[in-house]
């Protein structure tokens, strides 16, 4: 970090952890430091113990600015997660000197990022996501028959959000549904390595050593399975994803084996955790205000506002992190080339600039430009998917 370290420019110390503190966005902590620094410093160095010191970008406009700028702040230098230094040497140090275990769309830049882009971006179309909304409402008309079936009470994280978009994209992968309950086990392990809950070990989950040695099998039992799955598809190909990835050829020769299963991963893991997030976010919020939910059970019509609300409102994916690739300036501040950013992406979804009583659940409202789904080059490839999956279990939740 070469930037200049006036005093000015630094965050508090005890907002600095609160950014990296994994139990602070299980509450209200993490939103009191947005509020914070969006108030006092927008664009502020955060500089947590054990960690590189990082610009924290919390305004919506400027999420924006560096969103559309692809080339000034890439994703392919740095951790596109806010990562330790002891977990980034770890990971460093198990693959060789690579910064990543996975190369995934989020971690890539152009010129690579477009080409394995443009390889499933048709499956995710609004035309062709079209042609998949009656399987997509039968398997939710099937989640919410299940919940009804408990008798008026039921966990409805467990027996319906996870399930339910989780059934949707191995659906259209291709992956068996006997395989569902293993993939959802590894996705959290990926999403929770320090959730005591989810973690593979739940004793080692603070040792950064661990932790990286963790990740690395998580990644491994992944690998085992898609490359079976990769090979029988090149053998027998099907209309779904998995026959896409496996037979993807980019610049005229065959998919790497890295990038497929990168790309498995990445589709496989995110593709269902974050809309599950969003549904578990709007049936929470339901619930709390029943005025809301009586509303909403009226009048349909407000579906497609409930779903882009509740997508805002849990902003599923927290933040990303950028790199600055040269010298330049955001909101006044010096950020020096090889600078690294957290674009805060829960704080943009409450700037109180762009939405009116941010900290309010409202269906109606519009317009909801929220980030939910990020911007630019890196706007989430599913964002049309994720809205229809919620918007189906909403319509048959709104059935009783």
């Amino acid at each position: 970090m070469s930037a200049a370290l006036d005093i000015d420019v630094r965050i508090p110390k005890s907002i600095a952890e609160t950014l990296v503190n994994p139990a602070a966005y299980a509450d209200r902590r993490l939103h009191d430091a947005f509020v914070w620094l969006r108030a006092n410093n927008p664009v502020g160095l955060a500089e947590p113990d054990g960690f590189e010191p990082f610009w924290a970008v919390t305004k919506h406009a400027d999420i924006l600015e560096v969103s559309r700028q692809n080339a000034l702040f890439n994703s392919g230098q740095k951790q596109v997660i806010v990562t330790t230094k002891a977990a980034d040497g770890r990971i460093r140090k198990l693959t060789g000197g690579d910064h990543i275990i996975i190369r995934s769309l989020v971690s890539m830049d152009a010129p690579d990022h477009p080409k394995y882009r443009a390889l499933t971006q048709a499956w995710f179309l609004p035309q062709n996501i079209t042609k998949l909304e009656t399987r997509i409402r039968t398997i939710a008309c099937r989640s919410i028959d299940k919940m009804i079936a408990t008798g008026g009470r039921c966990d409805f994280v467990a027996d319906v959000a996870l399930g339910f978009p989780l059934h949707v994209v191995m659906d259209i992968m291709g992956v068996p549904e006997e395989d569902e309950a293993r993939m959802l086990m590894l996705t959290q392990q990926i999403f929770g390595p320090q959730d005591p809950d989810m973690a593979r070990d739940a004793g080692e989950q603070n040792d950064p050593a661990k932790w990286a040695e963790q990740l690395a099998a998580i990644f491994a039992d992944f690998n085992g399975y898609f490359s079976t799955l990769s090979a029988e598809r090149r053998a027998h190909p099907r209309e779904d994803l998995a026959t896409v990835i496996a037979n993807a050829r980019i610049d005229g020769k065959p998919i790497a084996e890295r990038e497929a299963m990168s790309y498995y991963i990445i589709v496989a893991t995110a593709g269902h955790d974050t809309t599950s997030s969003s549904t578990a976010g709007a049936m929470w919020q339901l619930a709390a205000g029943p005025g809301e939910f009586a509303k909403v059970k009226a009048d349909l019509s407000l579906i497609p506002g409930l779903v882009d609300e509740a997508i805002r409102w849990t902003t599923p994916v927290k933040h990303f992190m950028r790199c600055a690739t040269a010298d330049t300036e955001l909101r006044g501040r010096r950020i020096a080339k090889g600078d690294w950013l957290m674009l805060c992406y829960a704080s943009g979804n409450r700037d109180e600039e762009v939405f009116d009583a941010p900290f309010e659940f409202r269906s109606e409202r519009k317009p909801n430009k929220h980030l939910a789904f990020g911007y630019g080059a890196h706007l989430c490839l599913g964002q049309h998917l994720a809205k229809m999956e919620c918007a189906s279990c909403s319509k048959s939740c709104c059935r009783g």
